[in-house]
């Protein structure tokens, strides 16, 4: 299996990536994506573990869509 961990791969995901053209925009729109959805998820779902973890689950998934735009354009 390939090394999939390479010293440009390291250097990607630890290094500052400064704004680009267009990606704030991004950022914004998923954001507010996101925060529908919390806001249905917490209308929808009783109080629990579960509902916890879906918002929890949702804010992992802003970062990793953040990152990817971060990172990879």
């Amino acid at each position: 299996m390939p090394d999939l961990l390479t010293k440009d791969e390291i250097t990607i995901r630890f290094q500052y990536h400064a704004p680009k053209t267009g990606q704030p925009e991004k950022y914004l729109v998923i954001r507010a994506a996101a925060k529908d959805l919390a806001g249905i998820i917490a209308a929808a779902c009783p109080d629990s573990r579960e509902k916890a973890l879906a918002v929890t689950c949702l804010e992992e998934s802003v970062m990793w869509a953040n990152a990817a735009i971060a990172r990879r354009e």
